[in-house]
């Protein structure tokens, strides 16, 4: 299966929204607010995030995805980019999607000015998720992410732990 990966357009938008639906379901048990999402979404293929979408494509269909989005570090001096939303569709897990999209992703990095590492978090408990990014050469970083919800937050978004994405 031939794959082209390429940047999110603002005609994939009811795909990315329907894999980040997806996503929160299958690794949370989360229903995310379709309103919110679509927001959410639409905001990064407006360009209005400092972020974007690559997506993996075969026979002119997406079939997985990755957001990029990055942090400054101040220790280093630099950018590090987080990989996020993460989704392969069912029927092409294992076909090496999510290979094809994080060669592109360290590719990408590697060729931004003052960018000095890629990494992204993963549920304690996907135990698959985590061997497939370890087989691809990421190493555990030794930090535990903690957050805190902020009002405005939990105003928009029904869960109280302010989980998901």
């Amino acid at each position: 299966m031939p794959l082209q990966i390429r940047r999110a357009r603002a005609n994939d938008l009811e795909v990315v929204i329907e894999f980040n639906r997806r996503l929160a379901w299958e690794t949370e048990g989360y229903t995310l607010d379709p309103v919110l999402l679509r927001a959410g979404v639409e905001t990064v293929l407006n360009e209005q995030a400092d972020a974007h979408y690559l997506v993996a494509e075969a026979d002119g269909r997406v079939i997985g995805q990755l957001m990029l989005t990055r942090e400054w570090s101040d220790w280093r001096n630099g950018w590090f980019y987080w990989i996020q939303s993460v989704y392969v569709a069912a029927e092409h897990r294992g076909q090496g999607v999510f290979r094809a999209l994080y060669a592109a992703a360290v590719r990408f990095v590697e060729d931004q000015p003052n960018a000095v590492g890629l990494r992204l978090y993963v549920e304690h408990n996907n135990h698959s998720a985590q061997a497939t990014y370890a087989r691809l050469g990421m190493k555990h970083a030794g930090y535990l992410v903690l957050e805190h919800a902020v009002r405005n937050a939990l105003e928009r978004n029904a869960s109280p732990s302010g989980s998901a994405g």
